[in-house]
């Protein structure tokens, strides 16, 4: 495996979300292998569901098959890991690469373990993020690994849980990888399409957009036969599905010295944003005279009608000017929230 481009460079991984029988562990990695792009197979060989009483994997014969797959095709092999117990298993099978899954990046108890299982070996690590929106739970998985001398580790964003499910199967909150590429920007981001989207239909959409935001690859399911699938059958696509999807992505240069005009343009952002704190800074004064008036008069923090009046009006002249209401909405509601609890300190400091 190159060391040098591992992760990088639109980096591919792919494979059925289980290894469910030898053939169909064999026909994915043939059809896989014939694009270039691929650059991994993946499968789950362990899977504990949510409830149980479903299939749970093959287990350890699986391994044997990840392997005649790696000697057929020539491709790295992939697979989660759980436990320590799957560590030792992968480690003798000589699997290529291994992946933290969003259940076990929840729990730093056991990321800790595994880490120590893992101290002194030279095995790449993918860590998906955490259920839960933390970005500091994920760092902190990825840097626990990386104290046990861990090189070669990725983060994969594969959305987080919400529970009020819509478009998507787990949400993107595009600014959790965001964050953590500002905080981390040595760690490479991979982006899981098939967890985030929970079907096929937003696939294509949610690749794009992980490299038009300069994620560094993609991990998506792919099945010989995704109607036959064990698991998440609705989220996985055939080796030609996926190889078509892959050629219509555009894939942008993440390093481009930028023309003049956008140089300006970025120029007046800086300015406009510089001034967006200062009048930020001067509201928040008066937020801050506002509360020792509200002491001084024995007045509640909240005055409902207040705020319903302000959010309605300030609602509705954004968006009259072209401003999206959800983004508004959120907006509003943050600033208000500040203005709570700046509000509330006041009202708490004794005189």
């Amino acid at each position: 495996m190159d060391k040098e481009n591992i992760f990088r460079n639109h980096y591919v991984i792919a494979g059925p979300c289980s290894a469910e029988s030898e053939k169909q562990v064999l026909e994915t990695a043939r059809e896989l292998a014939k694009n270039p792009s691929v650059k991994v197979f993946r499968a789950g060989i362990w899977k504990p569901r949510t409830m149980p009483g479903g299939f749970e994997g093959v287990g350890n014969i699986g391994l044997e098959w990840l392997q005649k797959a790696r000697l057929e095709t020539g491709l790295p092999i992939c697979t989660e890991v759980a436990n320590v117990n799957h560590i030792d298993k992968v480690l003798k099978a000589e699997i290529d690469i291994i992946w933290i899954g969003a259940r076990t990046a929840v729990n730093p108890f056991l990321i800790q373990e595994l880490a120590e299982a893992l101290r002194g070996v030279d095995i790449p690590v993918l860590v998906k993020n955490p259920i839960n929106p933390d970005v500091k739970l994920w760092i902190g998985a990825i840097e626990r690994f990386m104290q046990s001398g861990i090189k070669d580790i990725a983060a994969v964003h594969r959305g987080f849980y919400y529970f009020d499910q819509k478009r998507f199967r787990n949400a993107p909150m595009w600014e959790i990888p965001i964050a953590l590429k500002r905080l981390m920007p040595e760690i490479p981001i991979i982006v899981d399409p098939s967890h985030i989207c929970g079907s096929r239909k937003h696939l294509s959409f949610i690749s794009q957009k992980a490299y038009d935001l300069e994620m560094d690859g993609l991990m998506i399911e792919s099945h010989i036969n995704p109607d036959e699938a064990l698991t998440d059958k609705e989220q996985q696509l055939t080796p030609a599905d996926l190889s078509r999807m892959l050629d219509k992505l555009v894939l942008r240069d993440f390093l481009v010295e930028p023309p003049d005009n956008l140089e300006k343009l970025r120029s007046e952002i800086d300015k406009l944003d510089a001034a967006m704190l200062e009048l930020i800074s001067q509201r928040m004064a008066l937020i801050e005279k506002i509360g020792e008036i509200k002491k001084d008069e024995s007045m509640t923090i909240l005055q409902i009608d207040r705020w319903n009046s302000i959010f309605s009006e300030r609602l509705e002249n954004g968006i009259n000017i072209g401003l999206d209401k959800d983004f508004l909405k959120t907006l509003l509601q943050l600033v208000h929230k500040e203005s709570i609890r700046v509000q509330t300190d006041i009202l708490n400091r004794k005189k």
